[in-house]
C-alpha cells in the first residue's frame, strides 16, 4: 500500500515524523537507489526499497517505550555532533532502536520519554497542552503578587516547597509555556538555576536513579495515549504492529502481557 515517506519512516521507529521529513528534505532518504526530497513523495514499504541515512528500513514489529532520568549536562538526542554526552550512552541493555520524544533542556535534569513509535510520538509533539510538572529552583523568593501575575501570563499553576531553605518551586504547565515562563522569571530578577522534570502528562518520574531507565507498564502506556486523546480509546500505535484502530484496553493487556519487562530501578541516595 503506497503511504507518505514521513509516514512509513516514522512507524519504522526511526525517528518522529516531524524529523523524518527533516530527514527527507535535507535528502537523506533514497527509494530504489533514488534520492527523494519531496514531502509528498508516497512508496510501498513492502515493495519498495527504502534507505535512510544509508541505512536499510527494516520495520520494527515490537514497540519499545521507556522512561529515562536524564541527568544535567546531557543533550536530550541519541548523538551530538559536538561529542557531549547524549541520551544514547546511557541506555545500557536497550538493543532496540528508539529516540526522545520532546526535549529537556542541556543543563535540565528529569524525565524523558523515549519510544520506537513513530505515530505516538507524533501525538505527543502535536499535543501542546500535555501538562508537565517541573521543580524548578530559582535565584531568590517570589511573593505572592508575583505568582499571581505568572501564572496569568503563561497557564502555569505555581506553588512553594516547603521544608526546603532555597526557592524551589512545583510548577505544572504545558510545554509550549515553559521557555515563556523561564523569560519571565530572568526579566523579573528570579532566574532559573535548577530545574528538573518529574512528571509527563501521567508519567512519573517517581524514585527512578539518575542515569537509569525503566520501560512503561501497559497500564502506563494505556494511560498515556488516553491523556494524549483527551480521554478517547486507545490508539493503534499503543499496541504492537499490526494491531487494529478498535483494538480494546482489555485485548491490548492480553496481546502484550509477555511483550513488557518493567526493568527495577535502583533507589537513589
Amino acid at each position: 500500500m503506497l503511504e507518505r515517506l514521513q509516514k512509513i519512516i516514522a512507524r519504522a521507529g526511526v525517528a518522529s515524523r516531524r524529523h523524518a521529513e527533516e530527514l527527507i528534505s535535507s535528502g537523506h532518504v533514497t527509494v530504489n537507489g533514488r534520492t527523494v526530497t519531496e514531502l509528498g513523495t508516497k512508496a510501498d514499504e513492502t515493495r519498495d526499497h527504502i534507505k535512510v541515512s544509508g541505512k536499510l528500513l527494516r520495520p520494527e514489529s515490537e514497540r519499545i517505550y521507556l522512561l529515562l532520568h536524564k541527568p544535567p549536562e546531557v543533550v536530550s538526542t541519541m548523538t551530538d555532533p559536538e561529542g557531549r554526552l547524549a541520551v544514547r550512552d546511557l541506555l545500557h541493555g536497550v538493543s532496540t532502536r528508539v529516540f526522545p520524544v520532546g526535549r529537556l533542556e542541556y543543563h535540565s535534569s528529569g524525565l524523558v520519554f523515549l519510544t520506537n513509535d513513530g505515530d505516538l510520538a507524533n501525538r505527543i509533539l502535536q499535543s501542546h497542552k500535555l501538562p508537565q510538572t517541573y521543580l524548578m529552583k530559582l535565584k531568590s523568593l517570589l511573593t505572592f503578587e508575583e505568582i499571581a501575575t505568572l501564572s496569568r501570563a503563561t497557564g502555569a499553576h505555581i506553588t512553594r516547597l516547603r521544608g526546603k531553605n532555597t526557592p524551589w518551586y512545583q510548577v505544572t504547565l504545558a510545554e509550549a509555556s515553559r521557555d515563556t515562563l523561564r523569560k519571565k522569571l530572568f526579566q523579573t530578577g528570579h532566574p532559573v538555576e535548577k530545574m528538573k522534570r518529574v512528571r509527563i502528562g501521567p508519567l512519573e518520574l517517581g524514585q527512578l536513579a539518575p542515569g537509569q531507565h525503566r520501560e512503561l507498564s501497559p497500564a502506563e502506556v494505556i494511560a498515556f495515549s488516553r491523556a494524549l486523546l483527551g480521554g478517547a480509546a486507545l490508539p493503534a500505535s499503543a499496541g504492537p504492529r499490526g494491531s487494529t484502530r478498535a483494538r480494546t484496553e482489555h485485548s491490548f493487556r492480553s496481546a502484550n502481557r509477555t511483550r513488557y519487562k518493567r526493568s527495577t530501578p535502583k533507589e537513589s541516595h
